[in-house]
């Protein structure tokens, strides 16, 4: 560790869920199970909506990839968990750390676009049928998704030049159980000024932009719903929305609740507790939501499932 002050530091050391003591150990398997869930799940999605053809439609095309974004989006971060949970083994070389900042950058931003671009199927669906396959045609589709990661890519990207280029000294104790960019941002013994900047222009412009697109998806949607006079117009377009207006809840509502709650001055130990859920917890939830409740993956099964019997 390097405590001295004007020393470079040469490891980071995430300080994580250490505080819990004995207790470490079940959380680790509490986020095992957790991430096996992910990992499974996820895995079935993506199976299934290549191998039938009946989930062949730009819909399913959105989840796949979404899917995929989960499993790379925990593995970023799940598997160093549990290491250090199991072997108390914190520390992190730089280029370590700031690989796991840039990737969680890189997914979590493709996933929020990727979110916005189902919300646009839908709208196109529900409120423009007539000119839907025009409108989401598989170019249409493979540009949106293309783009999704590319946002990503960028933002991680900036993210790392400005963390690079920053000199650390001193202090290399985190307090979190990932090297988040602010987190590590303010270990940095420079300027962290234009740091801190960036990283909220990037936040309002890669999350709060891709939610309020899909808040006025859905502004335009339930426009169309009460223009529909029949009880089961509304029962269709519900169910056709459904899904993916409780996978847009669950990933903007823990974010915001998470950073609203860390804004107000939580313990450090929350620090820690907070993310845990807005990082590990979604991706688990999210194929439950999108099998559970939808006839034509649940269909897709039983037909997999009968055909293997």
């Amino acid at each position: 560790m390097d405590d001295a002050k004007g020393t470079a530091v040469t490891e980071f050391i995430l300080l994580g869920f250490s505080y819990l003591g004995a207790y470490q150990s079940a959380l680790f398997w509490g986020v095992l199970f957790v991430y096996l869930v992910t990992l499974l799940g996820n895995s079935l999605i993506i199976t299934l909506t290549l191998l039938d053809p009946a989930l062949s439609t730009p819909r399913y095309f959105f989840l796949r990839h979404l899917s995929t974004i989960e499993i790379l989006y925990t593995m970023t971060i799940v598997p160093r968990m549990l290491t250090d949970l199991l072997f108390s083994h914190p520390a992190m070389f730089p280029a370590s750390c700031f690989s796991q900042m840039y990737f969680f950058a890189l997914f979590g931003i493709a996933e929020c676009c990727l979110l916005t671009a189902t919300a646009c199927d839908r709208y196109a669906a529900i409120c423009q049928p007539l000119h839907y396959a025009m409108l989401m045609n598989r170019h249409v589709c493979v540009r949106m998704v293309g783009a999704s990661y590319l946002m990503g890519i960028i933002t991680g990207i900036i993210h790392s030049i400005f963390i690079f280029t920053l000199p650390f000294q001193g202090t290399n104790i985190v307090h979190h159980f990932l090297c988040d960019v602010l987190s590590v941002l303010r270990l940095s013994s420079g300027d962290t000024f234009w740091g801190e900047v960036v990283n909220l222009v990037l936040s309002l412009l890669f999350i709060m932009t891709p939610f309020a697109l899909i808040l006025f998806s859905y502004v335009r949607i339930l426009i169309t719903i009460l223009g529909v006079s029949s009880a089961q117009g509304h029962q269709k377009v519900f169910s056709t929305c459904s899904s993916h207006l409780l996978v847009v809840t669950l990933f903007f509502g823990t974010v915001t609740l998470a950073y609203m709650i860390l804004r107000a001055n939580a313990t450090q130990d929350m620090d820690q507790i907070i993310p845990l859920f807005y990082t590990v917890v979604p991706p688990m939830f999210n194929p439950f939501i999108y099998t559970l409740r939808n006839k034509e993956v649940m269909g897709a099964l039983r037909r997999k499932v009968t055909e293997h019997l």
